[in-house]
């Protein structure tokens, strides 16, 4: 084991559901290994600010279930310039901080490892971020919970879709990444799954359309709002030039995906992964992203975590299943 006596955490960039159950782990962590924790307000800016605040097991009782996060997040302009990680790094020192775990996606992992870089400061990470679009953990905190919530909010539209005889086109997050298109695409049974991997064909699109069965009552296309075609309007827009018969609406579920109660699944994999970031900084370990691989516990290099995944990531298995179900 280290010397590390004083370990902060840190929420970065957008909130994700799970969030307060990594917090609530590295804290209990801290607890159990006789390590002072301290929590951080907002993220990198709160870092540079010196907005530190004493954290124990009371103050992290009861937020397992809480979504967003109670240590607030925010994007730090200043951060990402030379004398901004220069206070960061004096706020640490003068507050006696011997390592940091940060929670969030791929910007916060970047400015992370710039910052080791700089001063050689001890940083694990964990991945908070509904996309799902890290590198290095089957799954990332937050995915459950959003897939999950759009899935029921699909359900729901899809009553209305029935009753009017409508086609709905749903638009989800995933500015770079549509793994939450794909699943609650499959999870809704949607006639057509738009992502940003995949090259979108409108003709293919129409033709989907044109040769669907007659007798369906409703309709469901799943639009990822990094799609080529411009987002759900776009392809609302195209489609009724096509289709000027069709009863056609258009739901954009916008920031409902990011809140919420955490499921089960993201309550536990922040509650491990929060566990193993205390463990890792105590055994040595920096620079890494903690996640879970076929159920174990991994380490995987900020470098390596912060590359998106592209089509080749997405199994063609997935885009044949997308394919043979939407009849």
């Amino acid at each position: 084991m280290s010397k590390i006596k004083n370990i902060a955490v840190l929420t970065s960039g957008g909130d994700a559901p799970g969030m307060n159950a990594g917090i609530r782990a590295v804290v209990r962590a801290c607890a159990y290994y006789k390590i002072t924790a301290k929590g951080v307000l907002r993220g990198y800016e709160g870092l540079i600010n010196g907005d530190f605040v004493d954290m124990d097991n009371q103050s992290v009782a009861n937020i397992i279930q809480r979504g967003g996060t109670i240590l607030k997040t925010a994007r730090s302009v200043e951060f990402r310039t030379k004398e901004g990680r220069k206070k960061a790094h004096q706020q640490l020192l003068d507050h006696k901080i011997d390592a940091l775990v940060v929670i969030g996606g791929d910007g916060t992992f970047t400015g992370a490892n710039i910052f080791i870089e700089e001063f050689n400061f001890p940083i694990i990470g964990l991945p908070g971020t509904i996309d799902n679009d890290l590198a290095g953990t089957d799954f990332t905190i937050g995915y459950d919970t959003a897939i999950n919530t759009v899935v029921d909010a699909v359900d729901k539209i899809r009553d209305t879709a029935e009753s009017h005889d409508r086609l709905f086109i749903v638009e989800v997050m995933g500015r770079d990444s549509g793994l939450i298109a794909l699943k609650s695409g499959l999870g809704v049974g949607a006639e057509s799954i738009l992502i940003p991997e995949k090259k979108t064909d409108v003709d293919e699109l129409v033709k989907k359309l044109e040769s669907g069965r007659k007798d369906k009552t409703s309709r469901i296309i799943i639009v990822a709002e990094g799609d080529e075609a411009g987002g759900a309007f776009n392809v609302g827009e195209l489609l009724k030039a096509k289709f000027p018969t069709y009863d056609i609406k258009v739901s954009v579920l916008g920031h409902i995906q990011r809140g919420g109660k955490p499921s089960c699944m993201d309550r536990v994999l922040a509650s491990r992964l929060g566990v193993a970031a205390v463990e890792g900084l105590l055994e040595g370990k920096s620079a890494v992203m903690a996640g879970v691989i076929n159920r174990d516990v991994v380490f995987t290099p900020f470098t390596q975590a912060i590359k998106h995944l592209n089509v080749d990531d997405i199994s063609p298995a997935w885009l044949k299943l997308v394919e043979v179900l939407a009849q």
